[in-house]
């Protein structure tokens, strides 16, 4: 798992319109890489809209905003354009990101036990250093925002 202190991949992915993301991209911004279980359910709608209402706070404090599931690039484009997101969406349908950032495993709910994403928000310096990790416990999907800022 990726920790406070170390750098994030320098391959992040690739977004819903085939865009390819490093992290040398966003080189003097810092950015927040919000990972989400799937689009369009309660939590994960609730934590990109309140991202999106909260967007010029992000760019006017020099933050980047980038998001990432494990569904596909279609899947991603609609749920851009239902809820009008204006930051990009990475597609790790092979889980490469998830596992290598440390936030993909087995999860239980209802009795059941399945793999899957943790929810998780990694924010990082203008190097892509990151300095600091919200996990999936402390996350607040209707006010993430300000806990991100």
């Amino acid at each position: 798992m990726i920790e406070v202190g170390q750098r994030l991949p320098e391959v992040l992915g690739i977004d819903q319109d085939g865009k390819e993301w490093k992290i040398s991209d966003f080189k003097g911004k810092k950015l927040v890489l919000y990972i989400y279980p799937k689009d369009s359910t309660p939590g994960c709608t609730n934590e990109a809209c309140n991202l999106r209402d909260n967007y010029e706070r992000f760019i006017s404090q020099g933050y980047s905003v980038l998001g990432c599931s494990t569904q596909d690039a279609k899947s991603h484009h609609k749920f851009i354009e239902k809820y009008q997101l204006p930051f990009p969406l990475l597609c790790d349908t092979d889980l490469k990101l998830v596992q290598e950032l440390g936030v993909y495993g087995e999860k239980k709910m209802a009795g059941r036990t399945y793999m899957g994403v943790f929810r998780t928000t990694f924010i990082t310096d203008t190097e892509g250093v990151v300095t600091r990790i919200i996990g999936p416990k402390e996350i607040k999907v209707k006010d993430h925002a300000n806990q991100i800022l």
